[in-house]
């Protein structure tokens, strides 16, 4: 590891944005290609990808120096990997026992009841979104409501696609705070 890696799991580890970004950029091909080659398929790679970091970021206080740090990411990347298989099976057993001669398709459309509900909590959300800093808000709205994918959402920006997944996973981090707080407050 080199010296300024070092100074960024530390400076990560003292909650530093940049040592984060750093981290991210440094490590992401490494990351993003172990996950090619597992999945054989571009957004699942991405999504494990990202996952990775957020969680490693999430627990950069549990990391070790005496191992090295892309290796403690592909151990992190790996087991995702396999959780996500683990999920991907289960739904595949769900759906053969689903498959029953007797199985009648049933109007899964919302209920006018349910409607409003998904209205409700879809408002709800948008105020939400709305307390975060202009930046993070755009890059929701670009993933999300546009459903843009990481490369439009860079172009779209001018930016290169590592800042706009930074962005992205700070500003779901974000969000994720401020919902927390307001059903705290309940």
């Amino acid at each position: 590891m080199t010296k300024t890696i070092i100074e960024h799991i530390t400076n990560a580890k003292l909650g530093e944005q940049a040592a984060f970004k750093a981290l991210l950029n440094h490590y992401w091909n490494d990351i993003y290609h172990f996950q090619i080659s597992k999945t054989n398929n571009e957004n699942k790679a991405e999504d494990i990808t990202i996952q990775t970091f957020s969680k490693a970021f999430d627990k950069i206080e549990s990391y070790n120096d005496s191992f090295n740090f892309k290796t403690w990411l592909l151990s992190i990347s790996k087991n995702l990997h396999i959780d996500e298989m683990r999920k991907t099976k289960k739904e595949t057993v769900s759906l053969i026992n689903d498959l029953d001669p007797s199985y009648e398709i049933t109007d899964e459309a919302p209920s006018p009841e349910d409607q409003l509900i998904i209205e409700q909590n879809l408002a709800q959300l948008l105020t939400y979104i709305k307390q975060l800093k202009p930046n993070y808000q755009q890059v929701i709205n670009l993933r999300y409501f546009q459903e843009l994918s990481y490369k439009e959402i860079a172009l779209n920006l001018e930016e290169p696609i590592n800042n706009v997944k930074v962005k992205l996973l700070r500003a779901k981090k974000l969000l994720s705070e401020i919902i927390k707080n307001s059903k705290n407050k309940l």
